[in-house]
């Protein structure tokens, strides 16, 4: 036979049809793409395809035509896992899980444990940051995301986060109201937030898959030591993660670090000189004495705002109170409870002419009809107690 086989055939199905139907060697002779290459230029912004086939047929005029190079590109980018969704640009995202930490803090003075929660941030590349904090509140939720992005040394594009309380004031499938204390730290750092929706973890499947490797890899390793503070727990970690995002990947033959400082970070967003000073913002009415309280020291704001709803921003040292936006007035910050710090301006006119009335003007007020006026007035203020 043509083929050179004869009876009995002992060869499997793969060699047998390749006897059979030979492959046009004229075809195999192409020069293949540099697939490591371009799976990682494709997830750059702006990267088309078209472009990457052009330069390849630069190099090898000889080469694939369009159509079977995205064939080859799309099935050796499947091999990688790439069979998502979504496509992540590189330097364009970053995906946030808060969860349960299975490590905990001993008491050293009474002996009792506690819980830890875990922030946990990945890249397009899987490179990852772990920190661990003891609560969520709003200050804790701000400054692990300064950390983190202090840790990348960039600024991704877009932020993905939980529906926590501490990133997201109104959760919604369309239109989330962003804390705003959380939106103004966005808006120093020039990303946005992109919540993703309520129960659906595939909208940051790579954080919730990254997760699953820093507990395995991460937490699982610290499972048996004693952390007497949070301090002394993050040093262990920093220190494995360090490991974790250096260690040589088999798909993509550089570590998690490697690909994030090739393709996010020169895509990323740069860091702003200013640091960012957290402030608290919280909804407020105004009192009928024109006055707003906010953790229990009373703020003045003008007069004509009496009864409106007001939004205060409480920086450590400053008040600051705005009406639909615009900013009415400020104040020094007062830690003294149930005290009030008042501002002469913001009083009805009625109301300042009523401070003008010292005792030290009275008595110079009754000195204008004679001395024994004068007299009497100071010896009546003198009995009393107040005066």
């Amino acid at each position: 036979m043509a083929a050179g086989l004869s009876w009995p055939i002992d060869l499997r199905d793969d060699d047998l049809e390749r006897r059979l139907f030979p492959v046009d060697k004229g075809k195999n002779n192409r020069p293949e793409p540099d697939y490591l290459y371009l799976s990682q230029e494709i997830r750059k912004p702006d990267a088309t395809l078209a472009v990457l086939w052009e330069e390849y047929k630069e190099q090898h005029p000889c080469g694939y035509q369009y159509s079977y190079f995205c064939d080859l590109l799309n099935a050796y980018r499947k091999k990688l896992n790439y069979s998502m969704r979504q496509e992540h640009k590189a330097g364009e995202k970053t995906f946030i899980d808060f969860g349960d930490s299975p490590l905990k803090i001993i008491d050293l003075r009474t002996g009792i444990e506690r819980s830890t929660k875990i922030l946990f941030l990945s890249g397009a590349p899987p490179t990852i940051y772990l920190p661990k904090a003891a609560w969520t509140k709003v200050p804790t939720w701000i400054k692990l995301n300064i950390n983190a992005l202090e840790y990348f040394g960039c600024c991704p594009k877009a932020m993905v986060p939980d529906n926590l309380r501490s990133a997201v004031s109104k959760a919604s499938r369309y239109e989330p109201d962003i804390n705003p204390t959380y939106a103004e730290f966005a808006e120093h750092y020039g990303t946005v937030i992109f919540p993703a929706r309520p129960y659906r973890p595939k909208d940051k499947s790579k954080a919730e898959n990254g997760v699953k490797l820093a507990k395995r890899w991460i937490l699982f390793r610290l499972r048996n030591q004693g952390f007497y503070s949070l301090a002394e727990m993050n040093a262990a970690i920093l220190f494995l993660l360090a490991e974790f995002n250096k260690r040589i990947m088999k798909k993509f033959q550089k570590s998690r670090r490697e690909l994030f400082e090739l393709l996010d970070k020169p895509h990323a967003l740069k860091l702003p000189d200013s640091h960012y000073e957290f402030a608290e913002w919280k909804k407020a009415k105004v009192q009928f004495n024109y006055h707003i309280s906010y953790e229990g020291h009373n703020y003045s704001v003008p007069y004509t705002f009496i009864h409106k709803e007001v939004d205060i921003k409480a920086t450590p040292n400053l008040i600051e109170i705005y009406c639909n936006g615009n900013r009415i007035c400020s104040h020094t910050r007062n830690s003294k409870s149930h005290g009030y710090t008042t501002v002469t301006e913001h009083m009805p006119k009625s109301h300042q002419k009523y401070l003008e009335w010292t005792p030290d003007r009275i008595l110079q007020y009754a000195g204008k009809y004679g001395q024994s006026v004068r007299e009497l007035i100071q010896k009546v203020m003198a009995s009393r107690k107040v005066s």
